[in-house]
Formats: C-alpha cells, sequence, structure tokens
C-alpha cells in the first residue's frame, strides 16, 4: 500500500481521537485564559474557505507524491514521523477552540526529507515538517511542540486566507490608482506608488500573522502540557543558524526579527505558563 494512503488512514483515527477529546474540553474552552486573540477579520471572507481548503488539500497531496518519488518521504512508522504525530496527537484537541472548522478538518501530518529550516501547516489541517529543521537545529518535544503549534495557528486563524484576499484588494487598489493617473495624464505613477504602499502593507500583514502565530502556537502547546518557554530557545537556535545571517531589517520582512519575537514571547509567558502548569505530564 503506498505511504500516503497509510498516513491518511493514520489521520483518520488521529481525527476521532481529536473529535473526542473536544467534546471532553468544552467546559473549559468556556474559560477566558491563555492568550487573548482579536476576532479574524472579516476580510477574509472574500475568499470561500472550502475552495481555499480545497486546493491546499490538492498542492499537499502532490507535494507528498513529489516527495516520495523522490524517496524524500518518510514511510509511516519512520521514527521521526511517529514523533511528530504523536505530539500532534496532543496539541489537536485544541484546535477546535480556535476554529470551528478545525474538528472537521482530514488532520494529516507528513516528514520530508530536506535540510530546510522550515515547516508549515497549510489550510484544512495538513502538516509538513522538513528534517533539517528537527535534525539541524536538534530540537527537543517541547520546541517540535511550539513550532507545529505554530504553523497550526496559521491554519486555524486562516492566515493564507486573509492574504488571498488582501491581495485581491491591493491589486484592485492598484489598477484603479493606474487607470485615475493616466486618465489625469500622469502615466502610470499611480499605479506605482499604490504598488509600493500596498506591497510594504502586505509586508505588515505577514508579519502580523507570524507574530500572532507566535502567540497562539505558545497557547496550543502549554494546553498540550508541552513548556511554551520552549518558544524562546527555539528562536535563539534560529538566530544562530546559518541561514540566518543577512537578515533583511525588519520593517522590510516578512518575518518579525528573532528579537523582537523572544521579547514577544517573554513577555506573553505569564499567560500560558498557568495553562502549562495544568496540563504538563505528571
Amino acid at each position: 500500500m503506498r505511504p500516503h494512503r497509510l498516513a491518511q488512514r493514520s489521520f483518520n483515527g488521529l481525527r476521532v481521537l481529536a473529535l473526542v477529546a473536544i467534546v471532553g474540553l468544552a467546559p473549559a474552552a468556556l474559560r477566558a485564559d491563555g492568550i487573548e486573540l482579536p476576532p479574524r477579520s472579516r476580510v477574509a471572507d472574500l475568499v470561500p474557505a472550502e475552495q481555499l481548503e480545497r486546493q491546499a488539500a490538492f498542492q499537499y497531496e502532490r507535494m507528498r507524491k513529489d516527495a516520495e518519488s523522490q524517496r524524500a518521504l518518510a514511510p509511516e512508522g519512520h521514527p521521526k514521523l511517529l514523533r511528530l504525530q504523536n505530539i500532534a496527537k496532543r496539541l489537536l484537541p485544541h484546535a477546535a477552540r480556535y476554529n470551528e472548522r478545525a474538528s472537521s478538518w482530514r488532520w494529516e501530518v507528513s516528514l520530508i526529507g530536506s535540510q530546510a529550516l522550515n515547516a508549515f501547516a497549510m489550510p484544512g489541517g495538513k502538516i509538513a515538517f522538513y528534517t533539517g529543521i528537527i535534525d539541524r537545529l536538534q530540537l527537543t518535544d517541547d520546541e517540535i511542540a511550539f513550532v507545529m503549534g505554530h504553523e497550526i495557528a496559521h491554519a486555524l486563524r486562516e492566515h493564507g486566507r486573509e492574504r488571498q484576499s488582501k491581495a485581491m484588494i491591493a491589486q484592485g487598489l492598484s489598477i484603479g490608482a493606474s487607470i485615475l493617473s493616466q486618465v489625469m495624464g500622469y502615466g502610470d505613477i499611480g499605479g506605482q506608488v499604490a504598488r509600493g504602499v500596498s506591497n510594504v502593507t502586505m509586508l505588515k500583514f505577514s508579519r502580523d500573522d507570524e507574530s500572532e502565530a507566535d502567540l497562539l502556537g505558545m497557547d496550543l502547546s502549554a494546553r498540550a502540557g508541552y513548556d511554551p518557554s520552549a518558544g524562546i530557545s527555539l528562536w535563539e537556535k534560529m538566530s544562530a543558524a546559518p541561514s540566518s545571517q543577512g537578515a533583511p531589517p525588519q520593517w522590510l520582512s516578512t518575518h518579525p526579527s528573532h528579537e523582537s519575537r523572544i521579547a514577544d514571547i517573554r513577555k506573553a509567558l505569564p499567560k500560558v505558563l498557568p495553562l502549562y502548569e495544568r496540563s504538563k505530564p505528571r
């Protein structure tokens, strides 16, 4: 049987486990504790959630097949994949607290053989880790839980859907400014200015998404019994990694600086440490 079918069967069981745990956690979910997040932006509604999730599922399956053809896809039962799946089993029961749709997503975890320091979660619950981020940074389970929580947070808060909607709006504004400038006899100056402004604005949106995902990732990992302060050691390791050298100034980057992320994590720790103390294995 093909590895990706085995993984899907395994995560169907994980989905049932998550649903059972969600029902059991319903009273706790009513308590206002941990990280408080603003309401999700309604701008995201310009792109149908089901449409984006179908696209993500297609891209994820294609990625898995490409990796499998290159012998880079970890098969079901691989020790490192099992490690990731076991961490996911503790995180996912808390996902529906922040997005009710998460209880119906077909969650999957894949491990790709690559030296890249990367991991991601796509809309609809498709998670992937590269071996590079685990091996090169020698991540602990707590650090993996922070990374996974961060990536899951992007999916829960529908950041990809929101970015697509904002890109549509920015493109419309750019076209409108270009037409107006040409009508007024100024060539495409208006369009150039509008595109420059929208590019910087979109960078800000992306940095905000990353900061929000850090905080929600801390919350998820703490509720799952993982030490949320692992986010500090993670970003210290990332800062020391060769790929982080020569990074652009924070205001021109799609990600906050490692220093600002560490500062934000330290500031938020008092809100999530009680969750960790309540949930950590005894």
